[in-house]
């Protein structure tokens, strides 16, 4: 059964799934970049390829993604899978079910910060950013020779998408700001779910927990980058040189960063949403 660590790209996935793949897959809770394959994600062109569909056609593959989570369930009883996907799939079929769902982890960031990093991600400008957080129809990932094109959707739309009726109390809503400004709670917060939802008793191994904190901080992981490249970054169209992928982290600080009419975009555009997440 799968835990689902959704989020619309930019939002702090990859931070919480270093957390995690350290406290969870390790002895000592000391982070690498290698742990990170524990924790994989969705849809992979490979996993498609397993099951005979075509990677090119992006319908048969949104058409395939429950045969491709059952075929991930058959190989490991218990996964974590990152996604960026919609809960809502362009093509009308459903992203999940039950019966390879146990639960979603959905981590959610301003999307005031989260244009920021995106421009610099994508090496696009803050303008055309905006448009894709505004696109019902977008698609990430579409250029990906290991990933297959995801619907992600609109900030909003991406959002409000996994707020499902069918995940219930399966789901676990988690602000990135929290992820920086109150760090262990949080994360003890997301063991306990996790504990909880497969039905095992948790006890926080202290050390552990503090070697994991300490070595998934912003400025611990942007060092290991430099001396290691990051196999997720993307390489510019440029130059071809790897981008950074951990780049502004809590130094990403829109009121010093963006035009005013962007700004003013964002929150009339997603206005009704970041008044319920306490971003306005």
């Amino acid at each position: 059964m799968i835990i689902w660590l959704a989020s619309y790209p930019k939002s702090g996935n990859t931070l919480l799934r270093s957390i995690l793949c350290s406290y969870l897959f390790t002895d000592d809770g000391n982070f690498n970049f290698d742990l990170l394959k524990y924790i994989g994600q969705f849809p992979q062109n490979f996993i498609f390829k397993k099951i005979g569909v075509d990677i090119d056609n992006t319908f048969e593959v949104e058409k395939n993604y429950i045969p491709a989570q059952k075929f991930i369930n058959s190989i490991n009883k218990s996964n974590f899978l990152k996604t960026h996907s919609s809960f809502e799939l362009n093509y009308h079929y459903k992203f999940t079910d039950l019966e390879n769902t146990l639960g979603a982890i959905h981590i959610v960031r301003d999307p005031r910060n989260i244009i920021t990093s995106f421009s610099n991600h994508f090496e696009i400008s803050l303008e055309k950013s905006l448009e894709n957080m505004l696109a019902d129809s977008f698609y990430a990932g579409v250029n990906s020779k290991t990933e297959s094109p995801v619907f992600v959707g609109s900030w909003s739309s991406n959002y409000n998408s996994w707020k499902s009726d069918l995940l219930k109390n399966r789901y676990l809503l988690i602000k990135y700001e929290d992820l920086l400004s109150k760090k262990k709670q949080t994360v003890i917060h997301i063991l306990e779910f996790i504990a909880e939802l497969s039905k095992t008793k948790l006890i926080i191994n202290e050390k552990k927990l503090e070697n994991s904190l300490k070595t998934t901080e912003f400025d611990y992981l942007k060092k290991m980058e430099k001396k290691k490249t990051f196999i997720e970054a993307i390489s510019s169209s440029q130059t071809g040189k790897k981008i950074n992928f951990f780049n502004l982290g809590p130094k990403n600080e829109w009121e010093k960063l963006l035009k005013e009419g962007i700004r003013k975009k964002i929150e009339e555009s997603f206005k009704k949403e970041m008044l319920e997440l306490g971003y306005l």
